[in-house]
């Protein structure tokens, strides 16, 4: 449980600190779509959500442009820092769960310089 509130003050805070800059994607956005992720993530859920995939494929087709991308890599790079080591190959196999190719995994680690 104490995981669970860990990750949702963490992004938590990547809302507050978020800025938009160039990219039409912003993080609070990106949290917002992946929030019903954090079960599966964080612990209880067996499955990865409906709603979860749902997000995942519209931030999918709404990163268009390289900025967007970078971005939604950011921010989910700035969230995969919050995630507890147990929870980070589960949210690396997310996408891949839900249908959705992405040219990098999801890690603290990731350089979103290199996402076109």
């Amino acid at each position: 449980m104490a995981a669970v509130k860990i990750a949702y003050l963490a992004l938590f805070m990547i809302l507050v600190a978020a800025t938009a800059s160039e990219a039409a994607i912003g993080c609070g956005e990106v949290i917002g779509k992946l929030a019903p992720c954090l079960p599966y993530i964080t612990g209880p859920a067996k499955v990865v959500p409906p709603g979860c995939c749902s997000g995942v494929r519209a931030l999918n087709t709404q990163a268009k442009t390289t900025a967007d991308r970078q971005a939604v890599c950011k921010c989910l790079k700035s969230a995969a820092s919050s995630v507890p080591a147990s929870g980070l190959g589960k949210a690396a196999g997310i996408p891949g769960k839900c249908g959705v190719s992405l040219p990098y995994k999801i890690s603290p680690s990731i350089d979103c310089s290199k996402i076109h």
